[in-house]
């Protein structure tokens, strides 16, 4: 047997806890209020005309307007700069209608004051359970400091972009400098010498750094003629300096005994007593004279630890000068130089190169260009003179790229073949 008892709606129920709970709800209400109020950025709501039905005090403040003076007496396009209303109307209102949502807009609002507000704007439609559009909702972020951040990076891009041109303007001086300092260091041009053709060439690798190669052809008198080539250890001003002191040496050394042995033990000796205590300066050179005589050239030189001279036959040959056993000019207070002797004929050229041109890195495996393949590359030049031979080493040079990475001089000295005597003509 059952018994029924009648159900009480207040059984069980907590008067405390439900209070609790009112006054919980009444608390969250009134935090969201004051989250939408107070927040850092601003907020307010339009109908669809745009007619503002509800706005934030934090953009109250930042506007400087009454809430009386905005809510149901003011459009949104009423708080924009005549920029941000054309933008509005032409932009942002066409995509908020097509797309239901746009955001991240760049605006600017003015303010009681007449003041221009850089701000970000992004508004969004909000509809009714049937889909109709009933308001829209914009969210307002003061975008002040991001202009200033971006008009400070503007301003250092300018800075920057000028420092920049400054610099390109500066290096292209130095440049300019650097190649007359660089001129002043080789002749002007070579002279002209009765029974002999003589070219040169300078390559150099680095428009920014002085190069230490060097050459010259000067005479000595009594039908006689010094020539040298040769390279310094080093770039840069500290070694022009030294460039400019041994070129001078040479010549004043030459002048007072033109014996080649006896000319580089003169120049061994100033460099090392100049440069001894300090920092170690040294350079590699053959100075030779030229005797022509009866149709040839006798030619006697001597070499410091530079690269044998390297001779093109009149009959397309090409062989090394033997000068071994010669030692870098500056380094020890006595040096030992080697001494060779040869003779040009018609059609001979002697050539002199420092060795940025052998040293080149060539081909897939980078490897050294080389002394025999030097001499093959003079062996395969037609035996036309100096000049020609110059010519083609230029070329050869050039296709190098970027696999030649020094400087590199070059002096050929030849004599000239004889003119090719013209067929007579058959008169019978």
């Amino acid at each position: 047997m059952c018994r029924r008892t009648d159900h009480d709606p207040d059984q069980g129920r907590d008067p405390g806890a439900e209070a609790t709970g009112v006054a919980f709800t009444a608390l969250l209400e009134d935090s969201a209020e004051e989250l939408y109020e107070q927040a850092p950025c601003g907020y307010l709501s339009t109908l669809m005309d745009g007619t503002i039905a509800k706005i934030n005090t934090t953009l109250l403040e930042w506007l400087g307007l009454s809430r009386r003076e905005v809510v149901g007496r003011m459009r949104f396009t009423d708080l924009l700069t005549v920029g941000g209303k054309l933008y509005h109307e032409t932009h942002f209102a066409p995509l908020l209608q097509m797309n239901g949502e746009v955001g991240g807009i760049a605006l600017d609002i003015k303010t009681a004051n007449g003041q221009r507000m850089p701000v970000l704007v992004t508004s969004t439609v909000k509809t009714s359970h049937d889909g109709e559009p009933m308001l829209v909702r914009t969210t307002i972020f003061d975008a002040r400091n991001r202009r200033a951040y971006e008009t400070e990076l503007l301003r250092a891009r300018q800075v920057a972009e000028e420092a920049r041109r400054q610099a390109e303007a500066d290096r292209e001086r130095l440049q300019e400098a650097l190649a007359v300092l660089q001129q002043s260091l080789l002749p002007a041009e070579l002279p002209m010498v009765p029974g002999l053709e003589a070219d040169s060439y300078y390559h150099t690798a680095s428009p920014d750094l002085l190069g230490g190669d060097f050459y010259d052809l000067f005479p000595l008198g009594e039908d006689r003629w010094a020539f040298f080539l040769g390279d310094v250890c080093g770039k840069g001003p500290q070694a022009a300096a030294v460039t400019s002191l041994t070129r001078y040496t040479l010549r004043a050394a030459a002048l007072h005994d033109p014996d080649p042995v006896a000319v580089l033990t003169t120049l061994n000796t100033v460099l090392n007593e100049r440069y001894r205590s300090g920092d170690p300066r040294y350079c590699t050179a053959i100075f030779g004279v030229l005797h022509p005589s009866g149709g040839h050239v006798r030619v006697h030189l001597a070499s410091g630890g530079h690269p044998s001279a390297l001779i093109q036959r009149a009959d397309n040959t090409a062989h090394y000068l033997p000068t071994p056993s010669g030692m870098l000019i500056g380094v020890l207070p006595e040096a030992r130089f080697t001494a060779a002797h040869t003779h040009l004929f018609p059609g001979d050229t002697l050539l002199l190169y420092t060795d940025g041109l052998t040293e080149a890195r060539t081909g897939p495996k980078r490897e050294l260009y080389g002394d025999d393949a030097l001499r093959a590359f003079a062996a395969e030049q037609p035996a036309v003179g100096a000049q020609a031979l110059i010519t083609a080493l230029a070329g050869l040079l050039a296709g190098f790229g970027d696999g030649l990475d020094d400087d590199t001089a070059l002096l050929a000295l030849g004599v000239p073949a004889p003119l090719p005597t013209p067929a007579s003509e058959d008169l019978t």
